[in-house]
């Protein structure tokens, strides 16, 4: 077996309209409805699921937690004006912008936390 590439990861968090207010606002992802009325934030060719806790859609991971995501974004704009838009919308940056290793080869980087307080990289391929 050989895995190409991520489709969709799911996100267990405490407001779904919280988490898409946040991502469509401050991350521009579209919030989409799907399969009954579950909800998604799309980016891309990907798409983060949202699941609600304590209401988690079947099967889903063995804990899900609120708060226990850390993964990284490649922004589409330079890492400049994320961190202008970033500071505009009054989100705090925990850390950066700083050199990171991405898949293929350097990135420059921000953190910042979502409501949940997930961990969020922001990166910018040099």
């Amino acid at each position: 077996m050989k895995i190409d590439r991520v489709d969709h990861f799911v996100l267990t968090v405490a407001s779904i309209d919280a988490t898409c207010e946040f991502y469509s606002k401050v991350l521009g992802m579209d919030v989409i409805e799907f399969a009954g009325g579950r909800k998604a934030l799309a980016f891309g060719a990907q798409k983060i699921n949202l699941h609600q806790r304590g209401k988690e859609f079947e099967p889903k991971a063995l804990t899900p937690t609120p708060g226990s995501g850390d993964f990284c974004l490649i922004s589409a704009v330079p890492i400049d004006d994320v961190v202008a838009h970033l500071n505009e919308c009054e989100v705090k940056i925990e850390e950066g912008i700083v050199p990171r290793t991405g898949v293929t080869g350097p990135i420059k980087s921000v953190y910042l936390r979502d409501p949940d307080q997930n961990l969020v990289e922001i990166s910018e391929y040099e």
